[in-house]
Order: C-alpha cells, then structure tokens, then sequence
C-alpha cells in the first residue's frame, strides 16, 4: 500500500507539472495584456507600469514561468526587496516561514493561485472556494442519481433480455447518450421550469444559495438542484445501463452461477450475492470517469441553470479573459482527476480481492 501511495504522488507531481507548464504557456500566448485587464478604463502609462512590475508582467516568459512556479509550490523563495516580485507582501500568502539565506527567505505556504484580474484583486483560491462546492454538490447528486437508476435498469433489461421492456429501455438509454447536455438543459429548463412551472413548482434559473425576498440572508433552495441534476446524470445513466446490463448478461453465463442456480438459490439471491457485485467493475470505472468529468464539464449545464458552480465561472472567466481564474480552475480540475483515479483502484480491490495494488 505505502508503495502504491509513493508511486502514485510522483505521478500525480509529474502530471500537475505538465498541466502547469501547458496552461502556462498556452494561455500566456493569448493575445491581450493581463494589466490593461487589471486596470480597465481606468488605465494610464503610469498605474501600468506599477502593475506590470508588481505582478512581473514586465519579466520574460521564462521568468514569469518560474514565477507562477514559485507562487504554486508549497516550499517557495522571496526576495527580500519590496520592488521584486517575490516579495513577501503581507496577505500574499497563508503559511510560515522557514529560514532565511541572504536577501532570500524561503517559507512553507498553501500553494497561492494568485488573484483574479476582473474581480478587485479577489484570490483565486477564494472564487474557487465559493463555486467548487456548488458544482461537487451538482455532480454528486446526478453522479448518485445515474448510479442507482443506471444499476437498477441495467439488472431489470439483464434479467428481461430481448423482451419488450429490455428494448424500451435500450431504447431510452440510446436517446441519453446521443442527446448534448446543453440541449437537454434548454428542453427541461424550458417545459420543467416554465410549461408545468404551476405543476412542478420549479424554477427555469436558480443555485444552491439564493437571497431571500428581502435581499438580506441567503438560503439554500433544495428545489433549484433537480433539474440541473437529473439534466448531468442522463448521459451517466445511459452509460451505466449498458455497462450493467452487458456485464450482468457476462456473469450469468460463468460457471459459479450456474452451480449456485444448481444449489437451488433464489434469482434475487444469486443477484444479489454473486452476481451484482462482480459485474460493477466496469461500472465503477465508468462513474468514476463521468464524475470527475462532471466537476470539470458542467460547464453548459450551469451556464443554462444559471447554477454558481466552477463551469458557470470558467464560462466568465473565458469571456473576460481572467486567466489567473481559468487557470486555477484547471489545475484543480486536474487535481480532482487524479484523486478519483486513486479512489477508483481502492474501490477495486474491495470489490475484486483478486486485484493488488501495484
């Protein structure tokens, strides 16, 4: 286990480093000045320069590279001058210091995804605070909602193979994978939200936190998750019903269940026991993809709900070229990818004991 563990940090280390140089570099070609952006209208030679030498937008690339490094690692160094960049403003960054060699002092900090360039100087790590549980929240619930109806439908089209209930159900799960989410999003928004609005009592627009009618508290509307919810987790649930349907009509034929059908058990009980649990693996593999792609690819679904989650304010960010927030977004994106890929492997090995981490 320890060394499973080790291997997969040095992976994880070596893939964030390559997000971090290609989203550096990438959107560091884009046409436009990060400190024009900054100062707005308000822009003269003078406050641009000032930005520029503070943010160390005046440097190269290469330097401006090894300064975004610096800023993300947990272990950085600062220089003791006030008119560097690396110098350690007060606020700059949460952590301590270490020790100090020279005009350099080297301290131990959360990694600091800088500020946004839209947003008054607002830390990105403080905008992905606010909108990154939103989305988990979205993407659990739809990942919950596909994984319990996917698994049930699957085993009711398994169990009735060929007859008129398994092709309805081929049938609708064909339809949740050929239909793009932001047309599935525009279609219940509008016929949930607006046409059966006196019915369902749904809303076409709204997030978890809303403000109260008096525009003084805010509270959380339950309401508001439905829809955007059950719109992410139809393309899940399309693909977990085929996954469990093919890989339950592959564990029925294998020779353990036959000889537990010849010992006389029940069909619940030879599902249940037996057969269920080893036809997930395909199934977890699956989710665990769709998930990590939900927190990453909500991006339409939120946008059209107007749900204030990590897509909604890429989208923003994308439109007013904030790029400190895209790129922020990415890299936990990123990060989030690597860690459901870690849980994935433990969630084999309880489900198949075959299985060793190596």
């Amino acid at each position: 286990m320890i060394s499973y563990l080790l291997n997969k940090i040095i992976y994880a280390l070596l893939t964030l480093f390559g997000v971090v140089t290609v989203i550096f570099f990438l959107f560091n070609v884009l046409p436009g000045d990060p400190a024009q952006m900054m100062l707005g209208q308000n822009e003269d030679s003078e406050q641009l320069a000032i930005v520029k030498q503070k943010y160390g937008f005046d440097k190269p690339i290469s330097v401006q590279y090894f300064y975004y490094l610096n800023d993300l690692s947990p272990i950085s160094f600062h220089s003791n001058k006030q008119t560097d960049y690396t110098f350690l403003r007060e606020g700059k960054y949460s952590g301590a210091k270490l020790f100090s060699v020279g005009n350099t002092t080297t301290i131990l900090k959360f990694p600091y995804l800088r500020e946004s360039f839209t947003k008054q100087g607002k830390k990105v790590s403080q905008v992905l605070a606010e909108t990154l549980p939103n989305t988990f929240v979205l993407a659990v619930t739809a990942i919950i909602i596909a994984m319990i109806l996917g698994v049930l439908l699957g085993i009711v089209s398994a169990l009735y193979k060929d007859k008129w209930l398994d092709k309805t159900i081929q049938i609708f799960s064909t339809l949740g994978m050929s239909i793009p989410s932001f047309f599935s999003a525009i279609l219940f928004a509008w016929f949930f939200g607006y046409i059966l609005h006196e019915y369902t009592n749904l809303e076409m627009t709204g997030s978890l936190y809303e403000l109260d009618d008096f525009g003084e508290a805010m509270h959380i509307k339950w309401k508001n998750l439905i829809l955007p919810a059950v719109v992410l987790g139809i393309r899940p649930l399309a693909v977990v019903i085929q996954l469990m349907r093919n890989s339950l009509l592959e564990v029925f034929n294998q020779d353990y269940i036959r000889t537990a059908r010849a010992k006389g058990l029940s069909e619940f009980q030879i599902i249940k026991k037996h057969a269920v649990k080893n036809a997930l693996n395909p199934v977890v593999t699956a989710i665990s993809g769709w998930f990590a792609s939900m927190l990453a690819g909500a991006v339409f679904v939120e946008y059209i709900f107007g749900w204030n989650g990590l897509g909604k304010e890429i989208v923003n960010a994308l439109n007013t070229l904030d790029l400190p927030i895209i790129m922020g977004s990415v890299l936990i994106i990123a990060l989030l990818f690597i860690i459901i890929n870690i849980f994935v492997d433990l969630i084999y090995v309880w489900l198949d004991p075959k299985v060793k981490l190596q």
